[in-house]
């Protein structure tokens, strides 16, 4: 195979958005795009490999696994072993569970599973995770177990067959990545779209059509229409990163934009054209040469220096840590990957008995640091304390399927009679509340009935920038609880919701931390537009409880925390600062807090609200706990310790109304 600079151009082009994603930079709000570049390119570079040797038949699938071995394997083994002692050292004893369990799927080619099924990619946690990236070698290493047996399998049927076959996988891979983040309501099928090879193989199939297009032809002639079609794709890819952001469906049919650009890019980036030129500068060669490498260790140091600065990371220190990446993807490429790769040194056999005794050790660390939940030893938590850092159970009543029947989107709370006294209501903050909520019903004998979503505001006629997309079950939700509720006729319902999020976000700054609203299905997203739309879906809200005579009960949130709550303890416990220290200023909470409260405030005649930061601040801060015990399960939500501080404010509330 003929080597092209301008593919290591692209890879430069794929990989400097990912790490300035993941460093936290707004210009590269889309950078996660660059994963979808690699996809396309891997999915070119194997496949003309493979068309190559089939054709000439000398293709061997030991060979095959040989060469991923030596690509992939020492300079992953590398960055594992070195996370090790970090991770003993910076990690709570939960982080270091959850990286031990990493280590196995990272080790066995199947940690997109496993991210999938414990947190969603954009997550806030995610970035706290070092080998979350590992996801996306995942997806390949499974495409490299499939595509070459699916090749051998079908060659002899002759090529439009298997192209007509692969046309078919690439339809049926796309449908399934755009129905499960744009029409399924399930969080963990939009989840597994974003993780798992079904949805992602039309991806790197772009890149397989590609290889048979050279297969029997080659570039075009004509000099203009190769510029014309590669400066396009080389705008896509651009669009996409600085467009894009979390909140975008993806890798629905958006996700086309960047892939379709990539494919385009190696279709038409002739010797003779401008974007072949760009992406031929030796810069841009060189970090292509080791992206890799880069790729692997930028996540890993990201996420243990926010272990170990808690997050108070300023941007020269972003931007230091991610030239630290390309630092280190240098080295690991020159004296890792390229060793590997050279025959003469290192031999067939040896390489597969280094790759399966690399396999078999990470596996074994992985099960001994989980099976030692992550070594609690380390530090001598309170049972009480390491319990408060458990998020409550919310008795499989939050997130569920929107339907016609109010008992499969909802669920009751406290005694069982046939009438419902209340209705409690909100996103995720409001799952928090569920069990003191409950404690205190059962022992009034009050029927409550409790419905939440995550990341929807319970105002009526308002969307949510994150749920807009996804059926638009936000909006849906609260017509479905205002249509129960006037049915039923409870004597109050009680709203409760990280208020705040849904204009002002977190105190960073970060407008990725933001779940703008909108009383258009279309938007305006943005700041402005939530703010008037808070006021309008407020008053929607009050209007009709008001005319249908439903008191209205608001519970504002309760103070956002910087930090982990075991982040914090752990930090103390070790001696890098203390909880006091750490605690949030009560004046930068009231700033977060200061609109929302204003527009309940402003219907005081109409609601009841219910201030509750008193009840965790003082004048000057609002700390995450005392020494023995966290209010918080996370950085926003209350842990049970943290909900009991409200059972006197339900217990006024539920039986005095």
């Amino acid at each position: 195979m003929k080597y092209r600079s301008d593919i290591d151009g692209l890879r430069a082009l794929a990989v400097l958005p990912v790490i300035l994603y993941h460093a936290g930079f707004d210009w590269f709000s889309g950078g996660f795009v660059g994963v979808d570049v690699f996809f396309v390119i891997s999915g070119y570079l194997i496949a003309t490999i493979i068309i190559s040797e089939i054709a000439e038949e000398n293709f061997s699938l030991i060979d095959f696994y040989e060469r991923r071995s030596r690509r992939i394997l020492p300079a992953l083994f590398f960055v594992m072993f070195v996370c090790l002692p970090f991770s003993w050292l910076w990690l709570t004893p939960s982080d270091l569970k959850d990286f031990g369990e990493s280590l196995i799927f990272v080790s066995t080619f199947s940690s997109n599973f496993f991210f999938w099924l414990e947190s969603g990619y954009f997550d806030s946690s995610a970035e706290l995770k070092p080998l979350i990236h590992t996801w996306s070698l995942a997806v390949e290493e499974q495409y490299y177990i499939l595509f070459p047996v699916f090749l051998m399998l079908t060659w002899r049927l002759g090529v439009s067959w298997v192209l007509s076959l692969l046309a078919l996988v690439f339809v049926v891979s796309l449908g399934i990545a755009h129905w499960a983040i744009t029409s399924s309501d399930s969080e963990m099928i939009s989840s597994g779209s974003f993780y798992l090879l079904p949805s992602r193989g039309w991806e790197l199939l772009i890149g397989v059509f590609v290889a048979f297009y050279f297969r029997h032809s080659g570039f075009l002639k004509s000099q203009w229409v190769n510029n014309t079609l590669s400066l396009i794709g080389f705008g896509l890819i651009c669009y996409s990163v600085f467009t894009f952001d979390q909140s975008t469906p993806f890798p629905g049919l958006y996700a086309l934009i960047p892939t379709l650009g990539t494919g385009l890019l190696i279709a038409t980036t002739a010797p003779n054209t401008l974007v072949y030129r760009i992406l031929s500068w030796a810069p841009f060669v060189a970090i292509g040469l080791f992206s890799y490498s880069a790729y692997l260790w930028h996540q890993p140091i990201l996420s243990f220096a926010r272990h170990r600065m808690l997050g108070d990371l300023t941007d020269l220190w972003l931007l230091a840590l991610s030239l630290l990446s390309l630092l280190f993807g240098y080295i690991s490429w020159r004296w890792v990957e390229t060793p590997f790769r050279n025959r003469s040194l290192i031999t067939k056999k040896f390489i597969f008995i280094f790759s399966a005794i690399g396999m078999l050790v990470f596996s074994i660390l992985g099960v001994l640091i989980q099976s030692n939940h992550g070594f609690n030893e380390r530090v001598d938590f309170d049972q009480n304390l390491t319990n408060s850092f458990d998020r409550p159970k919310n008795l499989n009543c939050f997130d569920l399927p929107i339907s016609d029947d109010p008992e499969e989107w909802g669920c009751n709370l406290g005694s069982y009679k046939e009438d419902i006294d209340f209705i409690l209501f909100g996103d995720s903050h409001s799952a928090s509340l569920i069990n003191v909520v409950d404690e205190v019903a059962k022992s009034k004998g009050l029927r409550i009935f409790y419905a939440g979503k995550s990341g929807c505001i319970p105002f009526i006629e308002i969307y949510s920038k994150s749920s807009s997309e996804n059926n638009n079950n936000c909006f849906f939700l609260n017509e479905k609880v205002s249509e129960f509720a006037r049915a039923i006729k409870p004597r109050g319902i009680i709203f409760s919701a990280r208020w705040a999020y849904y204009h002002f976000g977190d105190y960073g700054g970060d407008s990725r931390g933001i779940n703008y609203i909108s009383s258009s299905e279309n938007g305006p997203f943005n700041q402005l537009e939530s703010m008037e739309s808070f006021k309008v879906g407020l008053s929607n809200t009050v209007n009709f409880y008001r005319d249908i005579n439903i008191p209205i009960h608001i519970i504002s949130q309760p103070p956002h925390q910087k930090y982990l709550p075991e982040s914090v303890y752990f930090s103390s416990y070790k001696g890098r600062s203390d909880i006091e220290a750490m605690a949030v200023k009560r004046t930068e909470f009231d700033k977060m807090e200061s609109f929302p409260k204003s527009a309940f405030l402003a219907r005081a005649d109409d609601i009841n609200f219910h201030y509750i930061a008193e009840l965790f601040c003082d004048d000057k801060k609002c700390p995450i706990g005392t020494d023995e015990v966290s209010f918080y399960f996370d950085d926003n939500h209350l842990s049970v310790a943290g909900a009991e501080k409200l059972r006197d404010l339900f217990r006024g509330i539920l039986i005095t109304n």
